[in-house]
């Protein structure tokens, strides 16, 4: 058993890169924090995980030990205790997460609608091809592609308000078609 003297030796060499001491210092206490992170967390593996962070964190931060302030063990057991509770409310975070997300509709469309999408895409493929096919076309370009009836009337080398006729009698037949 290693007496508080001789821990804070340790992390007094720990703070000036000495690897030796740092092995030393988790041989001497490693048991002890997974002890305490294994009390909060109530799982080995996050515990093991927990006493890791734990001396990384000593490693990087043990020259803000203050030797003949507090004991050395608390200072580490308190290290080892709030990085368990983090992970404890990350866990948490994590839990509430996925019970939001289990009640949270599917936004895709079911077999049922995808089926009767697919014959109304069907009946209203039979009745695009019933027009001529320059309204056809013209007819997919405005609605389908999104282009503009001047840019219809330019491609198909008609007046803009003969373009703006065509689409309208073109859904008019298409209309009919489909109420058929």
């Amino acid at each position: 058993m290693a007496t508080l003297e001789e821990i804070e030796d340790l992390i007094a060499r720990v703070a000036l890169g000495d690897r030796r001491a740092f092995s030393r210092l988790y041989a001497l206490t490693s048991a002890k924090l997974m002890g305490v992170a294994l009390r909060i967390l109530n799982s080995r593996e996050e515990a093991e995980e927990t006493v890791q962070e734990t001396f990384v964190k000593v490693w990087r931060n043990a020259d803000r030990y203050k030797a003949g302030g507090y004991s050395p063990m608390t200072w580490l057991i308190t290290i080892a205790r709030n990085a368990a509770i983090d992970r404890l409310r990350a866990r948490r975070a994590a839990a509430e997460d996925l019970t939001e997300a289990e009640t949270l509709a599917d936004g895709t469309p079911g077999p049922e609608a995808l089926a009767v999408a697919s014959a109304e895409r069907a009946r209203l493929i039979t009745c695009l091809e019933e027009l001529p096919e320059d309204r056809a076309s013209a007819v997919r370009g405005a609605y389908l592609r999104g282009e503009t009836y001047a840019e219809l009337a330019a491609r198909h080398d008609v007046p803009l308000n003969t373009m703006r006729t065509w689409l309208r009698r073109s859904l008019l037949k298409l209309k009919d078609c489909l109420s058929r």
